[in-house]
């Protein structure tokens, strides 16, 4: 049996489109790691509610929900209970969904086990808005990845429009503000950046370039006893 607190974990926590999860996934890879997109848990938690006809608000019901969803992560693809549900995740009504349910505590709690669970040889790269500060404290690297939110929404626009789903840019910057405050305020793991995190500001810099930035301090992390 494999002593989890032993396999190193990367953690990137940072607002909504500030770029955490397309940076997360690539060193992932770059690294060879397991990868968890923790925001698709929630989003996923918030497809299956709605197809089942579950409000939002229904904490001990949407509990119960986590514990029968199959998720599994392949490539950039996301399945849940054998369906791939790569896009439908990713529209704008599932992502405000998910970050108001996020608040409700029955739900983290029933997730957080789920998460800890993809910690597996060799390591893992997750992202989230609390990785570093609840989910794995004893992350060998903690970054909180952001950007400014007028580049946050522009982004966000232009993968809406790759996937056909156009969205007003002024909407999607309300949008965004309002789900920012939101995960700042909760009462339950707000988005904050923890004390031992290293900013990493991606406003002006290329995937590329972000990756590279995450790498090169892993690698100092390494070295660090």
């Amino acid at each position: 049996m494999v002593n989890s607190s032993k396999i190193p974990v990367i953690a990137i926590d940072g607002p909504s489109a500030s770029g955490k999860g397309t940076v997360a996934r690539l060193v992932a890879q770059r690294l060879g790691f397991h990868f968890l997109d923790s925001g698709a848990l929630y989003r996923l938690v918030t497809l299956a509610a709605i197809k089942a006809g579950i409000e939002l608000d229904e904490e001990a019901a949407l509990a119960r929900l986590v514990a029968t969803l199959d998720v599994r992560f392949e490539n950039d693809d996301v399945f849940s209970n054998q369906e791939l549900v790569t896009d439908a995740i990713r529209a704008e009504q599932i992502g405000v969904g998910a970050s108001q349910m996020a608040a409700l505590p029955a739900v983290r709690t029933a997730l957080l086990a789920r998460q800890r669970a993809f910690r597996q040889p060799p390591g893992l790269v997750a992202d989230g808005r609390d990785m570093g500060s609840v989910v794995f404290p004893d992350a060998a690297l903690k970054i909180y990845l952001t950007a400014d939110v007028e580049e946050r929404a522009r982004r966000r626009h232009k993968q809406l429009i790759e996937k056909g789903m156009d969205d007003n840019m002024t909407t999607l910057l309300q949008d965004i503000r309002a789900r920012d405050e939101r995960d700042r305020a909760r009462a339950v793991a707000p988005l904050q950046k923890s004390d031992d995190a290293s900013v990493l500001d991606t406003t002006r810099l290329t995937i590329d370039a972000a990756v590279e930035q995450v790498l090169a301090r892993y690698a100092v992390a390494k070295r660090v006893p």
